[in-house]
């Protein structure tokens, strides 16, 4: 359960949620604006506390993780896609790919990277910029950054919300790839049944409860 505020301004936002997402599947959650969609993935995803209830990632349980060891957990185990590309204007796609492993001290696997950037068919951009990436080759660059770490479990929030239809079919595309050809576990926030259509399995929620 997740709620904001007390007494009468209280807000329910997750009303006795109960999900499994499973290993090595392409999950999307549903739900009209307010449904609590964006509010579960936040919990999930250990960006946000619920008010009651567990969360575990994995065999760790991270309801009650102190800040640190919840920082190095997001670190090790969690890849983030968001609508905002967030990438580092300064640093060539390659350099924004290993970045978090740079921060954390930590070598790319280069078998591994290798696979993700074919993968994502980002071999003739690496040494490009981001303003010299269309916004479809900027999220593909965004999505190969949370593959490489090998995380247990990547959140998409609205990946493609901000592209046209053909850079974010092109987008769901390599998310469906690096599942079937890559074995990464991805939950994905979206309103589009288009983009859900891409999921193994669609999560469908409303006023905060999964129908």
């Amino acid at each position: 359960m997740k709620a904001y505020g007390t007494g009468e301004t209280r807000v329910l936002a997750l009303d006795n949620v109960s999900v499994d997402i499973e290993r090595g599947r392409f999950t999307a959650i549903m739900g009209p604006s307010g449904s609590g969609k964006s509010t579960l993935m936040h919990c999930l995803a250990g960006l946000d506390t619920v008010t009651s209830g567990r969360i575990w990632v994995g065999d760790t349980e991270i309801t009650g993780l102190k800040d640190k060891k919840l920082t190095r957990l997001r670190r090790d185990s969690i890849g983030f896609i968001f609508q905002a590309f967030n990438l580092l204007p300064t640093l060539n796609a390659l350099e924004n790919i290993t970045l978090p492993m740079d921060i954390a001290g930590r070598k790319p696997d280069k078998e591994w990277l290798d696979r993700v950037i074919t993968t994502v068919g980002l071999g003739e951009r690496l040494k490009h910029r981001p303003s010299q990436l269309s916004g479809g080759q900027q999220q593909r660059v965004a999505v190969a950054r949370a593959l490489a770490a090998r995380p247990a479990i990547i959140f998409g929030d609205e990946p493609t919300g901000n592209l046209d239809s053909r850079a974010g079919a092109e987008v769901l595309g390599f998310l469906r790839r690096s599942v079937d050809d890559l074995g990464q576990t991805i939950v994905m926030v979206t309103h589009d049944p288009v983009a859900a259509a891409h999921a193994d399995r669609i999560v469908f929620l409303a006023d905060g409860r999964i129908v």
